[in-house]
């Protein structure tokens, strides 16, 4: 599954790069860095590849999200609707910009669910955010046609499922704009990083000036660059960029790698008529980074957790976890009464004690996610399947 599982001589090529060179900045110092520009060689790659007019590289996942809310002018008591099953960063980007998030229950694709954003979209609602989890893609035609007759951005977490692709095109190109991580265990990793995505060369100007503290990039010195909008420092560093470039060279290998991983354990599982597998709207684009079983009930999937653990097998159980579920997101559900957050913001937070996700629980409470290792021989793939399939064919209905 992640990119730190390849590291070569590909990475330590470019690493060295910039440490020969000592210029660890991606902006500025022109005669001192030898003529390596990584952040910039690496956007070049990345835009390439996936056919996207612009990609600007921050230092996160999280990064890119805010950098990206705020390209759209999104932010003051504005709802953006995103799913409750999600890592914590898509829910804590919204939030430091100002704008409510909303949470929407999952369908059995594991993302986004069309018809619960229809029941979300509010006056305030300025944008839909679809998160790609676990490698695999959400309904993007639904939600498009849900966004276009509402009026509405749509922006793309796809930081779970970077190659991933949806009837040809790559996820994270399909919207608005769109967000990459690179952090360490994701299928491309710079250790930390992320990126912005997109063909409105609007939103990319401000993208790289507000992540530059609002620097306009102009002319050869930085001292005397122009400020047109306040920004932050989300800058990635050259030695960040190296790493990445480095791991973008092997995406295919490690796509297809993946997807011949689960090709070998799903057709093993198959053998077992109880059980079923997420919901994925175009097969062929599913990054395959992970797996994942739909038992039959809370029961069964729960013993099935228990019992991979102790055959070292990795394996999640979402409806329990701590950061990527928002049902246990306890330092969230008092966010009302937190005065770091303005009083204006607070008002219009909904109650999260009081939010109803009897839909996700529903999905969730049944599903088991499988992270597939790039290391893993075919024979070790076969024997991962068959102790699985071993412990299914035993649980109890």
């Amino acid at each position: 599954m992640p990119g730190f599982e390849v590291f070569g001589e590909e990475e330590k090529k470019h690493i060295n790069d910039v440490l020969e060179s000592g210029i660890l900045m991606r902006y500025n110092f022109d005669n001192q860095r030898n003529k390596h520009w990584k952040a910039k060689e690496f956007e070049e790659a990345i835009s390439a590849k996936i056919q996207t007019k612009h990609t600007h590289l921050v230092s996160s996942g999280t990064t890119a999200l805010i950098t990206a809310i705020k390209a759209l002018g999104i932010g003051a008591g504005d709802e953006i609707i995103l799913p409750a099953f999600t890592f914590v960063a898509s829910f804590e980007a919204v939030l430091f910009t100002g704008a409510i998030p909303v949470l929407a229950d999952i369908d059995d694709t594991l993302t986004l669910s069309p018809e619960a954003v229809k029941k979300a979209i509010s006056p305030r609602t300025k944008a839909i955010m679809p998160v790609h989890m676990c490698g695999a893609m959400a309904d993007l035609d639904a939600l498009m046609e849900i966004a276009r007759e509402n009026n509405l951005f749509l922006i793309e977490d796809a930081c779970q499922a970077i190659g991933g692709k949806y009837k040809g095109k790559y996820l994270g190109t399909i919207g608005h704009i769109g967000c990459f991580s690179f952090d360490f265990v994701k299928t491309i990793t710079c250790g930390e990083g992320g990126a912005i995505l997109t063909n409105d060369s609007q939103l990319y100007e401000f993208c790289h000036q507000f992540s530059d503290h609002g620097h306009d990039h102009l002319g050869n010195d930085r001292g005397a660059e122009q400020h047109p909008t306040i920004g932050l420092n989300f800058r990635i560093s050259e030695l960040h960029a190296a790493v990445g470039l480095g791991q973008w060279q092997k995406l295919d290998e490690i796509l297809n790698r993946q997807k011949e991983i689960k090709a070998l354990i799903k057709n093993i599982l198959n053998q077992n008529s109880n059980l079923n597998f997420r919901r994925i709207p175009d097969e062929t684009g599913d990054n395959s980074s992970f797996l994942s079983l739909f038992l039959q009930n809370e029961n069964q999937a729960r013993e099935l957790a228990t019992q991979l653990k102790s055959e070292g097998i990795p394996s999640a159980y979402w409806f329990d976890n701590n950061w990527h579920y928002a049902r246990k997101w306890d330092h969230f559900k008092e966010l009302k009464n937190d005065t770091s957050l303005s009083e204006e913001q607070r008002k219009l937070l909904p109650d999260w004690n009081t939010l109803d996700l009897s839909d996700s629980d529903e999905v969730l409470k049944k599903t088991i996610t499988i992270p597939l290792s790039l290391k893993w021989t075919n024979e070790k793939a076969v024997e991962i399947a068959h102790k699985t399939l071993e412990i299914l064919d035993n649980l109890k209905s």
